[in-house]
């Protein structure tokens, strides 16, 4: 089994959860795990993207090469289209939907919208509304992460696992917020896919 990943979203969205719970569970899975520094303006709200790959053989690189990403999991959906040359032709776009409109020219959301629901393979969800709705606005990134769930071949529970992991430090409060959040995006999943 061999995934590789483009994460997609603006500093300060929570990239780096989605990839440190990727990760935690791929190595609770026994599996092999390359992630390419996160690169963008992330202190600045600038656009940020990761390479994150894993396989249950070893990995010789970091970086993906272009149109071989088998998913991008977006938390900003222009963000999403901006690295769409990197995903195969059979790949999955998993993406919030709730535009983070932080510079003067964003293009229209209905026509960026409307690109998503043209792919194929795609999971396009209101990952912020969804948070809000469980509590918080910050759990946007972990709703995104249950919508790409059912794409990981990773196990449901050593994801759930991962979340409890890499939360455990915020109390139970956050860790249940959390994995309430990854449900919610996976219950969306499962009915698109």
């Amino acid at each position: 089994m061999k995934k590789d990943i483009i994460l997609a979203g603006v500093g300060g969205q929570g990239i780096l959860s989605i990839a440190a719970t990727i990760g935690t569970a791929a190595i609770a899975n026994g599996m092999h795990l390359k992630q390419a520094e996160v690169h963008g303006m992330s202190q600045r709200g600038g656009d940020v993207q990761s390479h994150l790959r894993i396989s249950d053989e070893k990995i010789a690189s970091d970086l993906i090469p272009q149109g071989q990403a088998d998913l991008i999991i977006s938390v900003e959906p222009m963000e999403s289209l901006r690295y769409l040359p990197m995903l195969k032709r059979e790949g999955w776009l998993i993406t919030n939907t709730a535009p983070h409109v932080n510079i003067p020219n964003y293009p229209d959301i209905e026509k960026v919208l409307e690109k998503i629901k043209s792919l194929p393979r795609h999971v396009a969800l209101d990952a912020d509304k969804m948070a809000k709705d469980l509590g918080s606005v910050r759990a946007t990134n972990i709703v995104v992460l249950g919508a790409a769930a059912p794409f990981l071949e990773l196990a449901i529970e050593k994801l759930e696992n991962a979340i409890r992991s890499i939360f455990k430090t915020k109390g139970k409060e956050m860790i249940e917020l959390n994995l309430n959040a990854f449900r919610a995006g996976l219950a969306v999943a499962e009915k698109a896919s």
